[in-house]
């Protein structure tokens, strides 16, 4: 007899069984600060009530404060003490943060605990014991899946086995929901492959498309994510004022190179198509790139960031721009963070770095001007630009886009990206609201109640 004739008499407590609704791992807030914003306040609130939750908050809405009180809760509820964990060169920002709102926090580089809430690099995670901590942060959490596989695998692990648990990011799943099974899986709810099966569907073919099930886009899909997450790109997509919350122009500006040689076999230049004639068309047109971005720079004569992404690139941008500092991936870490404090206090004017090394979690409002080569990644774009064009930056931001006309493609492919990214956002945001346009804004009850159709 099947499980569910055995159970037809009960259907709901069969189900019930069968659920995957996250589950409430949290506790009442036992202090916000009032220095934080009212919908900070209200984020804060949720996420501690959750105990296993993921803030997906857009770029200078103050994600650094809010995993900070965040943190604080979890230590005056517990007595322990609570890791944070930063991309490169973040962690000194988030003590600065914490110093300024009065929080107990400090760095440690190789495993050292002198305060109540430690703040850390990604890559030094090994020396550490989750049985020091009773909760963890991940900031600017999306660059998990950037990590090769044993080290996400690594920070997973490490965190299964702390109890709370809080991740923050502006992009969530900058190209396809798939990409929240990352999120999930670190939180300790569905499994990245038991989300694909439970809300998914293949297309059957070898290009491991994947599509959220009818049914499950109508309801079931949104319910499961409103129960471990929120998402926000300004105040008021949660119902509060977003006064001051504004962002200034974006000034975008496409720049196209010539190259005085041809690609092989060819009399003129034309559009690379695949991986590899674009990774040639790079190569043979970086002189040309970088000297336009170059000159680009030195005539804007103030603050600038060059983003490459080629080894080549960065050290041709760094001969021919005066005043500039390069981050590169063979710098020690203290020599990284170093060039970085020189940059923000404008010791050196301009920074040449990839944005797989600094587009991640930096603020870098006192600089509005940044050339880009481009990529497929839209990620790297959003989030690299991001560092400059933020909440709390008071002038126009200017980015110069500089390629080749063979790059066509590639440049035409990060405008889809962008487009299908902006959408697939609101989207979130809009379904989310939908799930959660019932619950008070002050509402005091710890449970998470699981939704109709479980």
């Amino acid at each position: 007899m099947s499980e569910l004739s055995l159970h037809s008499g009960n259907y709901a407590s069969f189900l019930d069984r069968k659920r995957r609704q996250a589950q409430c791992f949290g506790f009442e807030p036992v202090h916000i600060s009032d220095d934080a914003f009212d919908f900070q306040q209200h984020l804060i609130d949720w996420a501690c009530r959750a105990g296993r939750s993921a803030i997906f908050a857009d770029c200078g809405l103050g994600k650094t404060l809010m995993q900070l009180e965040w943190a604080r809760n979890v230590a005056m509820k517990t007595g322990r003490r609570v890791l944070i964990l930063t991309p490169l060169a973040v962690s000194h920002q988030t003590v600065a943060e914490a110093e300024k709102f009065g929080i107990d926090a400090s760095r440690s580089h190789a495993g050292e605990l002198d305060s109540q809430i430690v703040v850390t690099n990604y890559e030094r995670l090994h020396y550490f014991s989750p049985d020091d901590f009773a909760g963890c942060v991940c900031d600017e959490s999306s660059i998990l899946k950037n990590f090769a596989g044993a080290t996400r695998e690594a920070i997973t692990d490490f965190m299964s086995r702390i109890q709370y648990r809080l991740l923050c990011t502006a992009t969530a799943a900058p190209n396809d929901f798939m990409e929240l099974g990352t999120s999930s899986e670190a939180l300790g709810y569905l499994k990245y492959r038991e989300m694909l099966s439970m809300f998914f569907s293949h297309d059957g073919g070898e290009t491991s498309k994947w599509s959220l099930k009818g049914h499950a886009e109508k309801g079931p899909f949104w319910r499961w994510l409103c129960s471990w997450a929120r998402a926000v790109r300004r105040p008021e997509d949660i119902g509060f004022a977003g006064d001051g919350f504004l962002l200034p122009e974006l000034r975008v500006r496409r720049h196209l190179v010539d190259s005085d040689a041809a690609p092989d076999g060819f009399l003129f230049s034309v559009p690379a198509v695949g991986l590899q004639e674009q990774r040639e068309e790079r190569k043979r047109t970086i002189v040309e790139r970088c000297e336009m971005a170059a000159q680009l720079i030195v005539e804007r004569g103030a603050q600038s960031v060059a983003w490459c992404h080629l080894n080549r690139e960065g050290d041709m941008l760094a001969e021919m721009i005066p005043g500039s500092v390069q981050v590169s991936g063979s710098d020690s870490d203290e020599a990284k963070e170093e060039a970085f404090r020189a940059f923000e206090s404008g010791e050196a004017r301009v920074m040449v770095t990839k944005p797989s090394i600094a587009g991640f979690g930096l603020n870098w409002q006192h600089c509005n001007h940044q050339t880009f080569f481009p990529s497929h990644s839209f990620e790297q774009w959003y989030q690299a630009i991001r560092r400059s064009w933020r909440f709390g930056q008071k002038l126009p931001v200017t980015v110069d886009v500089v390629s080749s006309e063979g790059e066509a493609d590639v440049v035409a492919n990060l405008e889809r990206k962008a487009k299908a990214a902006d959408k697939l956002f609101a989207m979130m945001i809009r379904h989310m609201n939908e799930f959660t346009a019932g619950e008070s804004r002050d509402e005091k009850t710890t449970e998470i109640k699981a939704p109709a159709w479980m």
